[in-house]
């Protein structure tokens, strides 16, 4: 059965995924050409700087002399990738030999940006007229309570402290996967809502930003021009102001949009208005596995599987919630306990009755997320300790999930009764040859058998019986 996970693309994964018209488009913009040079594994970088200069097509066992025998591996991932973005074009003449040219569009546009530098669109404004603008403290502050408000208004709007200005119709895009409503019954988190909130912020902006750029068409925005201008949001400076008049009318609605993700700031002058990007805008080319955006911890877990958070926030308290056993809540401090009654009702909560069939298979994912969740977010006065998280309580998590494991369970069909020997191994035959024999008691004369073959089970006895 398949494993139910899910994957938190960053941009790259999303322009390789794009037609090959429209990625040819967005390599016009210099700055999507440096974001990817960047986003390139170390090897393929190499490859693009060492025939950005070079018209004429490389042949690949030219290519292939370039690298140590011990490096074909990374080779072969290099070149894939570069072939996946279209950085390189692949020929194959008559000969079968198989040649690389390094993207036209790309190569002129990355050579005026070494030769030239880069240029953005827009410059910052001149202090005299934005006065007083957030520090980078405040601006962190800012993002982090957006952040925080929206991920609450999308698992429970009640929970929200204000209401976000982001349509309903988007907010459903966001949810979708994340949460389920069955009948008058209030949504509930799915399993892959579990996942979403035990996610760092970097994967779960991933998420939120690749359904915001899957569902652009719906709302007449190229998904290009959608990713071109978040890529080239990610070159401004943190804390400078921009003038909002430099934008077109899509990306003023998109900065309205980030401004409830916590991306940027919106301000308004007396004449002008600008917008602030924050951390989390600055970060959006940054890898998912770069940890240098990550928040400090704040959770201590002891060996008495108590569990201390020093937080004042909402969503820590609901994320906790998930696992733990809320006692008690100070303005500063939550006060919990780990224990296998509050992890299989979170497990519980978090399955629809139609998502029962897939229990065994989820369960490892949401335990091992529960564990990176608490070594992730320990407090720093922890967080040096090797384990961060005492080992008897992960042990204890883990044979706790294991008990979940004993059994599987498998719709299935019981047979009895069966009027002659002869037609018992008959049909014990044909739900062999169905692959569908679960079990047998030729003593007795019983079988199970599993529960898509029961029709072609039925039809062969009713046969036999005529």
């Amino acid at each position: 059965m398949p494993e139910v996970k899910i994957i938190a693309k960053n941009f790259m994964d999303m322009v390789a995924s794009l037609p090959a018209m429209k990625l040819d488009k967005l390599y016009d913009n210099a700055f999507i050409c440096e974001a990817i040079l960047r986003s390139l594994p170390p090897l393929a970088k190499k490859y693009v700087l060492q025939m950005l200069y070079i018209d004429s097509p490389i042949t690949a066992k030219s290519m292939e002399v370039w690298v140590l025998p011990d490096g074909s591996s990374k080779h072969r991932v290099a070149i894939d990738r570069l072939i996946q973005l279209r950085v390189f074009t692949e020929t194959v003449d008559r000969r079968k030999e198989t040649t690389y040219k390094i993207n036209p569009t790309f190569q002129t546009n990355l050579q005026k940006l070494l030769t030239h530098g880069e240029v953005l669109p827009r410059e910052p404004m001149p202090s005299n007229i934005t006065v007083r603008l957030p520090s980078v403290e405040e601006l962190d502050v800012y993002a982090i309570g957006q952040w925080e408000c929206f991920l609450l208004q999308l698992i429970s709007s009640a929970q929200a402290e204000r209401p976000s200005n982001i349509s309903s119709s988007m907010m459903k895009v966001f949810q979708r996967g994340l949460l389920s409503q069955r009948d008058k019954e209030a949504p509930r988190l799915t399993d892959s809502g579990f996942q979403f909130l035990l996610m760092d912020t970097n994967a779960q902006l991933w998420y939120i930003i690749r359904e915001y750029i899957s569902n652009s068409e719906e709302r007449g925005v190229d998904p290009a021009d959608l990713i071109s201008f978040l890529l080239e949001l990610s070159f401004h400076v943190t804390g400078e102001a921009y003038n909002s008049n430099t934008l077109t009318e899509v990306q003023r609605n998109t900065v309205k949009d980030l401004t409830d993700l916590g991306l940027v700031k919106l301000q308004q002058g007396r004449k002008e208005s600008w917008f602030i990007p924050t951390k989390l805008a600055t970060n959006l080319s940054v890898s998912l596995t770069d940890s240098s955006s990550r928040k400090q911890g704040f959770v201590v877990v002891e060996t008495n599987f108590r569990l201390y958070a020093y937080s004042t926030s909402k969503l820590h308290c609901e994320i906790l919630r998930l696992f733990s056993r809320v006692e008690y809540q100070l303005p500063n401090l939550i006060v919990g306990a780990i224990t296998k009654e509050s992890l299989y009702n979170a497990f519980e909560n978090g399955i629809t009755a139609d998502q029962a069939n897939i229990l065994l298979q989820l369960t490892p994912e949401l335990y091992s997320q529960i564990i990176s969740f608490l070594q992730q977010n320990a407090h720093p006065r922890v967080a040096e300790r090797i384990p961060t998280v005492p080992e008897n309580v992960t042990d204890q998590i883990r044979l706790w999930e294991s008990d979940l494991n004993r059994v599987e369970m498998n719709p299935a069909h019981y047979y009895d009764e069966f009027p002659s020997r002869e037609i018992f191994e008959a049909a014990c035959d044909h739900a062999r040859e169905w692959n569908g024999l679960l079990w047998e008691d030729s003593k007795r004369m019983r079988l199970v058998v599993k529960a898509e073959i029961h029709i072609h089970m039925r039809d062969h006895l009713r046969g036999q019986k005529q």
